[in-house]
């Protein structure tokens, strides 16, 4: 039997969320916030993926140079990606 469009697109989805490849991110975000990311990812000359991904992998860096690698903390914030 033929598969629906909705099927295909859960197929597609499941096959592009496997092991260390892409992830889906859906979210609502303030309309300001939205109109920001459009204005710093004209900015940066980059698309609108490539700011998000830019802002989140600072952000995550910036927390990290602050946390000793010996520390609970450490262990606290890195556990919650796996």
């Amino acid at each position: 039997m033929a598969k629906t469009a909705a099927q295909r697109q859960q197929d597609y989805r499941l096959r592009r969320n496997e092991g260390d490849g892409d992830r889906r991110v859906n979210t609502w975000v303030s309309t300001s916030a939205d109109l920001a990311l459009d204005r710093l990812a004209r900015h940066h000359s980059t698309t609108r993926r490539g700011m998000l991904e830019r802002l989140i992998l600072a952000a995550d860096a910036e927390v990290l140079r602050e946390i000793n690698l010996d520390s609970p903390e450490w262990g606290k914030y890195i556990t919650v990606t796996q």
